[in-house]
Parts: C-alpha cells; sequence; structure tokens
C-alpha cells in the first residue's frame, strides 16, 4: 500500500490539501504534531515544544496512527507530516536527535515505510497564527529550507507543490500519483513471473 507524505512549512496549507484529498475519495492521516499541542495545552503546559520530551510524544503519536494505517482498506495512503518532519522539527529546536526519535527514522528508512516521492507543500507567502502555529513567516522560511533539507539527506525525492489555488494542488498531487501507480504497475508487469512472485 503506497504512503505519501506531505510535508512542508506551518501553515503551507497541508491541512486544506489533506481534507481536499479526503473529500474526494482517499484514505488520510492526520499530523501528530498539532494535536500532541492541543493536549498539552490544555493540560496547561502553554509552550510544550520547550520540553524536549514533546519530541518523543509526537513520535509516539505518530508510530500509532502509521500502525492503524496498515489496517486501512485504501489503494493508496496520504499522510499529514511524519517522523522525518519530527526530525526536522527536533533539529529547528535545537534538541539533540532522542533514541526513540533516532530508532524511529531508521525503521522507517531501513523498512521503505513510506513512499520514497514526498509532496513537499509550498509556503504561501505568509503565515496565520494559530494557538498551535506561533512561528513568524521569516522563521517558517527557516523551517521549510530545514524540512527540505532533511528531507534529500534522507534520499527522498520531493515533488514541488507550489502555492496557487487549493483545486489545482489537490490535482496535481492525485495526477502525480496516478501516473506513479501507472509506472509501478508497468515495471511490475515487466518483470519474469519468478521476480513477480518475490516481490
Amino acid at each position: 500500500m503506497p504512503r505519501y507524505i506531505l510535508t512542508g512549512t506551518p501553515g503551507a496549507g497541508k491541512t486544506a490539501l489533506l481534507r481536499g484529498l479526503e473529500a474526494n475519495g482517499q484514505a488520510v492521516v492526520e499530523e501528530a504534531a498539532t494535536d500532541v499541542i492541543a493536549l498539552r495545552q490544555s493540560l496547561g503546559d502553554d509552550e510544550p515544544s520547550k520540553d524536549p520530551s514533546f519530541i518523543d510524544a509526537i513520535v509516539d503519536l505518530q508510530r500509532q496512527r502509521e500502525s492503524r494505517a496498515r489496517a486501512a482498506d485504501a489503494d493508496v495512503i496520504y499522510f499529514d507530516r511524519s517522523p522525518i518532519c519530527t526530525l526536522a522539527l527536533s533539529r529547528y529546536l535545537r534538541f539533540p536527535t532522542s533514541p526513540r526519535l533516532a530508532a524511529e527514522i531508521d525503521r522507517i528508512v531501513q523498512h521503505a515505510v513510506y513512499s520514497a516521492t514526498v509532496f513537499f507543500v509550498r509556503n504561501q507567502g505568509s503565515i496565520q497564527p494559530t494557538a498551535a502555529r506561533r512561528i513568524t513567516f521569516e522563521g517558517s522560511l527557516t523551517f521549510e529550507r530545514l524540512h527540505e533539507d532533511t528531507y534529500r539527506q534522507l534520499g527522498f525525492e520531493l515533488v514541488e507543490v507550489p502555492a496557487g489555488p487549493l483545486v489545482q494542488r489537490i490535482a496535481l498531487v492525485q495526477q502525480t500519483v496516478e501516473q506513479l501507480q501507472r509506472n509501478s504497475s508497468s515495471a511490475q508487469a515487466g518483470l519474469p513471473e519468478a521476480s513477480r512472485e518475490g516481490s
């Protein structure tokens, strides 16, 4: 089951893109960091990102959601962020990489848990602050570059989703995935029978 990541800086429109894909009948998995922030804030921690344990809490929730997604009856699943985003976040916050995060990165890379093709949703020229999103636009551009560098360092191929109308962004993602699926099917069909059985 192909699993495609949507990533980018806060406020780039990933959640709207995910909602659009879901409305088109696609299986989606929510971002974990926003929910971890909301939970901790509701428990009285106004700035949860100052505590290094915040990173491991995101990793744990991402792992739970990824595990549940395995049972989904879907041809493709779209993920709003991944543990690689959590690694970029940890670096942005200047935390050392925790053993739990390092182990999760090793697992998803070694076992190819996610597609090597990642959709990089570009910033839209501004950012709207929320309770969970307190980064400045200038800070978001640094965050964006850090995400891009982190994914590329780990060998992922980024497909640019430029700023623009949501309908166009949704179409770009779905058309790209359809082409990737066709290419994969064609490659599989071209393998000798023994190779197909072993794949």
